[in-house]
């Protein structure tokens, strides 16, 4: 069982975690997982994100290892969520590693690494994605609105992606059950 005050020393950094704590372990919300995964130092609800980068990082519509997606605020996601590109795919899949989507034993809030997000906009462009989620083991029904991608400057977290990640299985993900 996880320490409380990992948890706590976790939330609070500003860009890494803790010497011999392994980012994956983390529990919490979305953005303090985002700032120690990406380096990128922005605070406040994820929504937020895309309009407080402005002028101080990068912004596009490209996916790039170690950039953070920024989702808008929408019906599903009332504070928006970050999370951070771990793998490129190819042109319309990508792989994350975030916190606080699925649920593993029965809460909300635990790192996944590596998981499938898919481009289903119209202009191929990045603005509307569906993520790959734990209790369907799939892909789910929503189509999230995106504002882009953040660029950091710092190298990202090294557990941002795993040792082999499952490059055919986010293709099956994204192309074979498409919706």
């Amino acid at each position: 069982m996880r320490s409380p005050l990992l948890a706590l020393a976790l939330a609070a950094l500003p860009a890494a975690p803790a010497s011999g704590a392994s980012l994956l372990d983390y529990v919490g919300q979305c953005v303090p997982f985002a700032r120690a995964a990406s380096g990128i130092a922005i605070y406040g609800d994820a929504w937020t994100w895309w309009e407080q980068a402005a002028g101080r990082y990068r912004r596009g519509s490209t996916p790039r290892v170690g950039a953070v997606i920024v989702f808008e605020r929408s019906a599903q996601l009332r504070l928006g969520h970050v999370a951070v590109v771990s793998r490129v795919v190819e042109a319309r899949t990508v792989m994350l590693t975030h916190a606080n989507w699925s649920r593993q034993n029965g809460a909300r809030g635990h790192a996944e690494q590596d998981v499938t997000l898919h481009d289903v906009s119209p202009g191929n462009d990045w603005s509307r994605v569906r993520v790959w989620y734990r209790d369907t083991g799939g892909l789910g029904g929503t189509v999230y609105p995106v504002a882009g991608f953040i660029y950091g400057d710092a190298a990202p977290a090294a557990e941002l992606t795993g040792a082999a990640p499952d490059d055919v299985g986010a293709l099956i993900d994204a192309y074979v059950t498409a919706r």
